[in-house]
C-alpha cells in the first residue's frame, strides 16, 4: 500500500516539475488584455495637467486684465481731480499767508501794553523827585520823557537810579527789553534835567 502511494506522489511531482511541452511565449510582444489600459491613465494625467495649466494662466491673465482696468480708472480719476486739487493747493497757500499776517497782527496787539495800565504801573514806582512829561508808546517800543529835580549831579544820580529800577521791573521785562537812557540834557527854562528812556518792544526790529 505504501509503495502505491509513494509511486503516485512521485508521479504527481514529476508532472508538476516538467511541463508537458516547452513554453515559447514572448510576453513582451503579447497584446495587453487589461480592461483599463495603462496608456489611458497616462493620457488622462497629461490632459488634466494641460487643462490645469490653461486654467491657471487664464486666471492670471484675467487678474492682469482687471488690474490694468483699475490702473486706467485710477489714472482717469487723477486726471479729472488734478485741476481742482491744484487750485485748492493755491488757495490753501494764500490762506496760510493771510493767516500768518493775521496771527502776526494778533500777536502784536496782544503784546502791546494797555496805556492806562502802563501809566498806573509806572506811576506807582516813580520817585518823588522825578516827573513824567510824556509817554510815547510806539510799535517799536516805549519812550519815557522825564523831568528830574535837583542839582546837576544829584539829578543825574536820580535818573540813573530810576533807570536801574526799570531794568529790574519784571512786568516791564515781560514785554520790553531792558531800559536804556537815550538822552539826558539840562532844561535851562525849568532848571530840571530832561531825561529820555527807551524800552524796546521784545521782537521788534531795531
Amino acid at each position: 500500500m505504501l509503495s502505491l502511494l509513494k509511486k503516485k506522489s512521485d508521479a504527481a511531482a514529476a508532472l508538476q516539475a516538467a511541463p508537458w511541452h516547452p513554453n515559447f511565449r514572448n510576453y513582451e510582444k503579447l497584446p495587453d488584455i487589461k480592461v483599463v489600459r495603462t496608456a489611458f491613465f497616462i493620457n488622462g494625467a497629461a490632459i488634466f495637467a494641460a487643462i490645469a495649466l490653461v486654467i491657471y494662466f487664464g486666471f492670471q491673465e484675467w487678474q492682469l486684465h482687471v488690474f490694468r482696468g483699475q490702473v486706467a480708472e485710477a489714472d482717469r480719476q487723477i486726471k479729472r481731480d488734478k485741476p481742482p486739487s491744484d487750485q485748492s493747493v493755491v488757495l490753501f497757500k494764500k490762506f496760510q499767508a493771510e493767516e500768518a499776517k493775521i496771527n502776526e497782527v494778533d500777536a502784536f496787539v496782544k503784546s502791546r501794553a494797555v496805556v492806562s495800565d502802563l501809566i498806573l504801573h509806572l506811576g506807582q514806582g516813580l520817585p518823588s523827585n522825578i516827573a513824567i512829561d510824556s509817554i510815547d508808546l510806539r510799535d517799536a517800543g516805549l519812550v519815557l520823557r522825564l523831568a528830574v529835580r535837583g542839582t546837576p549831579d544829584a539829578a543825574a544820580g536820580y535818573a540813573n537810579s530810576y533807570l536801574e529800577l526799570l531794568k529790574t521791573d519784571k512786568p516791564l521785562l515781560q514785554r520790553f527789553e531792558p531800559a536804556e537812557m537815550t538822552n539826558i540834557t539840562r532844561n535851562p527854562a525849568s532848571g530840571r534835567l530832561a531825561v529820555e528812556i527807551t524800552l524796546r518792544m521784545k521782537g521788534a526790529k531795531k
